[in-house]
């Protein structure tokens, strides 16, 4: 599992991977945190092609080119608002996961980095979100040999620690 799977505490804006994911806002004009990141270091002709996009909606995701950044392609996918659980945001969440690897897989991109998706401002419980995150990643690469690595780039050791306790758990060779 872990030939195709990696967990790094880092900065997403530096990868060098064929698609890097942005945690988006639905407007996908940029913002804080994830996005503000990869819109400011992307340049302004991120910006400009995200506003021919009509925004995302939750769950969704949309690519551009990555301008200035040290990938292809920037999947911007709009995670849920945890909200206690009620309205669907696990469900939204695992779609946003196969959304995005889908987009990538149609790039024909072979490596891919998403950050820990909606545990900062949308907070989403971390080791609930990485669960999802993981076992999403897991199913998609099981079935598909099309993309090589997934890279979950962690900003904080919260998160970090947490992923690499969920792929423990994995115990299927992809």
């Amino acid at each position: 599992m872990t030939e195709r799977i990696a967990v790094i505490q880092g900065d997403i804006t530096l990868q060098q991977v064929d698609a890097i994911v942005n945690s988006a806002n639905p407007p996908l004009l940029g913002g804080g945190g994830v996005d503000g990141a990869i819109h400011q270091a992307a340049g302004p002709e991120l910006l400009a092609e995200c506003r021919g996009l009509g925004g995302c909606r939750t769950g969704e995701a949309k690519i551009t080119k990555g301008y200035n950044l040290f990938t292809h392609w920037v999947i911007h996918a709009v995670g849920p608002v945890w909200g206690g659980g009620g309205s669907s945001e696990e469900k939204l969440l695992a779609g946003w996961y196969r959304n995005s690897l889908t987009l990538a897989e149609d790039k024909l991109a072979r490596s891919v980095a998403f950050p820990a998706i909606s545990t900062g401002i949308y907070r989403f419980r971390v080791d609930l979100a990485t669960q999802i995150a993981v076992r999403e990643v897991s199913d998609f690469l099981k079935e598909n040999d099309s993309i090589d690595q997934v890279t979950f780039v962690c900003f904080n050791d919260e998160a970090y620690q947490a992923y690499l306790a969920e792929m423990k758990t994995v115990d299927v060779e992809l």
